[in-house]
Order: structure tokens, then C-alpha cells, then sequence
């Protein structure tokens, strides 16, 4: 282990100690934020520390084996050599794993999301994959034990939608999910198709992480608000008012919509949230190009050229682009098997950040 790494998990072994003793202090209470920050910081540092005092303890293991391969009795010296090999095998994956714990942490991690989804190119069969997405998003969060709550959704009449916008709560969402952002494409026959011929669709993808008033400053004064009457189901209340709220950030252009609640004054809340997410989405795409990382956020105009991601049908494959990944478990991954996909590109990620 190279000596930079050995005293970085020195200092975090000191700073748990100083954590969890201060924990013990009656005052700490008085200050609930102070309280949950040092609250995540020790969830953080706890598995570095007890991984590092498992590295340490074999390390003087070794030593103890060494001094029986020394041994004059062979059979003893053997087994000092064998506890060796078993010792410094798990030692090389301990190394390993300390490296990816002392990786920087998005900070985002533990976010909840606001995701959109649109039909792109290919007009009714698009507007059909972007509602197979959304069903495969939606499966995949109720495997995680996440909620889903719909906050906007223009259906298409062939199915699908034009337009779907909804929150993922849970623990760690962002994580596990940022990397969807983007064009995702779907080769298969269409519904409609009746000589059978393979089309090639689009939809995109944009998974934002939520955020607070205090991530993003929004000026009244830069607000257009509308209200119109919902559409879709919601009972004789989307006939009566004008419950559905559309905001537009006039500097921007950015226009969100909420029509889910019956209460104009709930929708305008959502609204904002969805207001919020997309104004901070753009913000760390911005702060990611300016320090010269690869835009993570970037959905493009969903030109099929665009793409992140195949999804071909005919041969039951899903391919990912950015990483060269691919998989013939097309049929599960729809349904919303999608932990090895994510997993790979969470991998990749993180080999990336350690080789740099």
C-alpha cells in the first residue's frame, strides 16, 4: 500500500474516533444539521476504518506466517507458506477495495431524482418506446424499494407518451440512475408496421437530481405562471378548475408542468420542484464543462445518432454505447432487470476516477 493512501486512512481512523466522541456530547442535540452531517460523515468513514484495521491485522499476520515458513519442521513451513498465499490474496483485495472507498463522493449520491422522459424520432412508435422506458424505470424502483410519483405526462394516443415526467424518492437514487441521462434506442417491428420491417425509434432520457431552495436561487419577478384545466382522468375536478399549473423561467425559456393534484397551490409546489431540478441540472452540466468532464446531463435532440444505449429486439440485445457493454437479456432488462447494466457503468465510472 503506498504510503500517501496508508495516511489517509490514518486520518480517517482518527477523525471517527473524534466523531464518535463527540457524538457522546448532550449538546450535539441542540443542533440537528450540525447532528446529521457528522451523522453521514461517520457512515462514510465507518467502512474505510474497519476495512483498514482488517488490513492491519493481517499485515502482522503475515509476520507470525513468515516466521513459520522459517520453521525447520516442513510440514510447519509449509503451512506458514500456504497461510501467506491465502493472507496476501486477501490482502490485494482489501487494497482494492480501500481504493474505491477513498474515491471523492458525489455529493448527489443521496439525492432523490426528477425524471423526464420524450418520444423523439419515429413519431407513434418513439411515443411507444418512451412508455415501455417509463415502465422500466418504474419496475426497477419498486425492485429498490423506491416511490414513484407522477408529476406531468402527455399520453399519445398509440400508446406511450409524448411526454412523462415523475420523482423517484429512495436511497440512493442519483446513484444508481444518473448515468440514464441521454438518447436511448430501440430497434424492433412496430405494432403498426404491417409488412414487418425493423424501425429504428428514439427516446430521451433526462434524470435530474432534486433540488432545494438553497441549491438553486429562483427570481420571482423571472416567472410566467400559467393555469389551465387538467386533462386525463381526476373526476369532476378536471372539468371545474384550473387546477394544472405550466411555469416558464423567461431568461431561460424553461418550461415545467404539473397537472397531478387536484389543488392549483400543490401542482404550482411540484411545479417549482420540477423548475428547480432542471435549472440545477444545467447548472453542474455547465460546471462540468467548464472544468472539462464529459457532460453526464447532455439529452441532444434525440437524433437517432445520439444514442447512449440499443435496445434491439430481434436479437433480445442491449447494448451501451459509452461503455462497449453488452447484453443478451433484453426481454428482462424492459421488464426493469436492470442492476447489470447499472452495475457496469457504475464500475466503469469508478475504474475511471482510480486510473486518473
Amino acid at each position: 500500500m503506498e504510503e500517501s493512501m496508508r495516511q489517509r486512512l490514518i486520518v480517517a481512523q482518527k477523525r471517527l474516533a473524534e466523531i464518535d466522541e463527540e457524538l457522546l456530547s448532550p449538546d450535539l442535540m441542540k443542533d440537528l444539521v450540525h447532528f446529521r452531517e457528522i451523522s453521514k460523515e461517520r457512515s462514510n468513514l465507518e467502512p474505510q476504518v474497519e476495512t483498514f484495521k482488517q488490513f492491519l491485522k493481517n499485515e502482522e499476520d503475515i509476520l507470525g506466517a513468515q516466521e513459520m515458513a522459517r520453521d525447520s519442521d516442513s510440514e510447519l513451513s509449509e503451512m506458514g507458506k500456504e497461510e501467506i498465499k491465502r493472507i496476501e490474496a486477501e490482502q490485494e483485495k482489501l487494497e482494492a477495495d480501500l481504493r474505491e472507498m477513498l474515491l471523492p463522493k458525489d455529493p448527489l449520491d443521496d439525492k432523490n431524482i426528477i425524471v423526464e422522459i420524450r418520444g423523439a424520432v419515429g413519431g407513434d412508435e418513439a411515443n411507444i418506446f418512451a412508455g415501455d422506458l417509463f415502465r422500466m424505470y418504474t419496475r426497477y424502483a419498486e425492485t429498490q424499494g423506491w416511490k414513484i410519483k407522477m408529476l406531468d405526462e402527455n399520453p399519445s394516443e398509440a400508446g406511450g407518451f409524448a411526454m412523462v415526467s415523475f420523482k423517484i424518492t429512495g436511497k440512493n437514487v442519483y446513484s444508481k440512475l444518473k448515468f440514464e441521462s441521454g438518447a436511448h434506442r430501440v430497434q424492433r417491428v412496430p405494432k403498426t408496421e404491417a409488412s414487418g420491417r425493423i424501425h429504428t425509434s428514439t427516446a430521451t432520457v433526462l434524470v435530474m437530481p432534486e433540488a432545494e431552495e438553497i441549491d438553486i436561487e429562483i427570481n420571482p419577478n423571472d416567472l410566467q405562471v400559467d393555469t389551465y384545466h387538467s386533462q386525463g382522468a381526476g373526476g369532476q375536478n378536471v372539468n371545474k378548475t384550473e387546477s394544472a399549473v405550466r411555469i416558464t423561467h423567461i431568461p431561460t425559456g424553461t418550461v415545467v408542468a404539473c397537472q397531478t393534484e387536484k389543488s392549483q397551490i400543490q401542482n404550482r409546489e411540484i411545479a417549482m420542484q420540477m423548475l428547480r431540478a432542471k435549472m440545477y441540472a444545467d447548472k453542474l452540466a455547465k460546471q462540468q464543462e467548464e472544468i472539462g468532464k464529459e457532460r453526464q446531463l447532455k439529452v441532444g435532440t434525440g437524433e437517432r445518432s445520439e444514442k447512449i444505449r440499443t435496445y434491439n429486439y430481434p436479437q433480445n440485445r442491449v447494448t451501451d454505447h459509452r461503455i462497449g457493454f453488452t447484453v443478451q437479456k433484453l426481454d428482462r432488462i424492459i421488464e426493469g432487470d436492470l442492476d447489470e447494466v447499472i452495475d457496469a457503468l457504475i464500475h466503469y465510472d469508478q475504474s475511471t476516477k482510480m486510473a486518473g
